[in-house]
């Protein structure tokens, strides 16, 4: 009997099928088609379009991709965006007396944090640490008061900071496993939270990986799917690029005469151009797509966001739903949104780095844009700019 994976893949395989038969007809798939056949079933003719070539799903269902990925994300924290806390200055060498003060702040903060006074305990050790900058265990205290908090980012730049003290804090890396769980940064929690055990195992990991490895595991196993998905889109590009290699001129002449119809009727009527799509959230899978929408949108003198997201993305997940209710709100913003996996050659010409983003676009020109997931600045933005 087959194991579990390999169920899946076909599975995967003949809903692929379902959707789209025509991929029956390439050439690697011969053996399968006449297997098909020889038990009676009649495979379709690849269908073919106005212009001759033939019809090809290109873009992937992303409402079939999310759905592979069920997390459990109970325990995340909206992030906090306090401005960065202090931290301590190089220092070559600690005198004794700043490290004996250290030690006395070190140890009110301790007693403050057995109090529940922990604002209290944040002060004190941020003194501490001013007093002597090269301990790494006064960051890592710091950032688990920061956890307590609710306050992952500040505990993750605490851990960071930690770490380049000593590159084998076990609480360094236990604490930013734990912030970046905060976050729903699954897979990088999993990994910070192994080092950690791997240097100094104790029990309060171990229950802290129970419930992050398994979302670990499931993103995993989605990019794994997901790269399949991309792989198999890759051979249905091929084939359709060699069929169009082979379209009569006539064709192609015809394609772009209907192209530029339809561009001068939107230069004529921009509002009426079906590219604008207000009042929803319009995916974005390619730069040549993209490029038609934001014209659109130039045409008409309107306000785009451009919206870079991905499916393994925690703050994504939390700052979706939020982004998914603003075409009601700002009906004459057209709202746009690109899978970083999906649209690699979007995100490569807007030079993202970090998701979420928000790229706030006029006239065909940049005007700003928010990094993180930010309700709040995203929109008194939206609000700036659509006026």
């Amino acid at each position: 009997m087959m194991d579990t994976e390999k169920l899946e893949d076909l599975k995967h395989f003949v809903e692929l099928c379902k959707e789209n038969p025509s991929i029956l007809q390439n050439p690697s798939l011969t053996f399968f088609k006449s297997f098909l056949e020889s038990l009676g079933a009649q495979v379709p003719p690849s269908v073919k379009s106005e212009q001759g070539g033939e019809e090809h799903h290109d873009e992937l269902d992303e409402d079939i991709i999310e759905s592979d990925v069920e997390l459990d994300n109970t325990d995340i924290v909206e992030p906090d965006n306090d401005p960065p806390q202090q931290m301590g200055g190089f220092i070559s060498e600690v005198t004794d007396e700043n490290r004996d003060a250290a030690q006395i702040s070190k140890a009110k903060a301790l007693d403050a944090i057995s109090e529940g006074k922990l604002d209290e305990a944040i002060s004190h050790l941020t003194e501490a640490i001013l007093l002597n900058p090269t301990s790494a265990i006064l960051y890592a205290t710091r950032a688990n008061v920061f956890i307590k908090l609710k306050k992952p980012n500040a505990a993750i730049r605490d851990a960071d900071a930690a770490l380049k003290v000593n590159p084998d804090s076990a609480k360094g890396y236990k604490v930013r496993g734990m912030a970046r769980a905060m976050l729903g940064l699954w897979k990088e929690a999993a990994s910070d939270l192994r080092v950690a055990s791997m240097i100094d195992f104790d029990e309060e990991i171990a229950e802290i990986l129970k419930k992050v490895e398994p979302n670990a595991h499931k993103i995993e196993e989605h990019c794994r799917k997901y790269q399949r998905l991309r792989e198999e889109k890759k051979l249905r590009k091929i084939e359709r690029d060699s069929q169009r290699r082979q379209a009569e001129p006539k064709a192609a002449n015809e394609k772009s005469k209907k192209k530029e119809q339809q561009s001068e009727h939107e230069a004529s009527d921009p509002d009426s151009a079906s590219d604008l799509n207000y009042g929803k959230i319009v995916g974005i899978h390619s730069v040549s797509e993209l490029e038609t929408k934001l014209n659109a949108v130039s045409k008409a003198s309107r306000l785009a966001i451009l919206y870079f997201t991905a499916t393994w993305c925690g703050p994504c997940r939390f700052i979706s739903p939020f982004y998914t209710s603003l075409p009601e709100k700002y009906p004459k913003v057209a709202f746009l949104k690109a899978d970083i996996d999906e649209a690699r050659d979007v995100a490569s010409r807007w030079n993202v780095s970090s998701v979420p983003a928000f790229f706030f676009i006029k006239n065909g020109e940049e005007v700003d844009k928010v990094v993180g997931a930010d309700k709040n600045s995203l929109e008194k933005k939206i609000a700036q700019y659509a006026g």
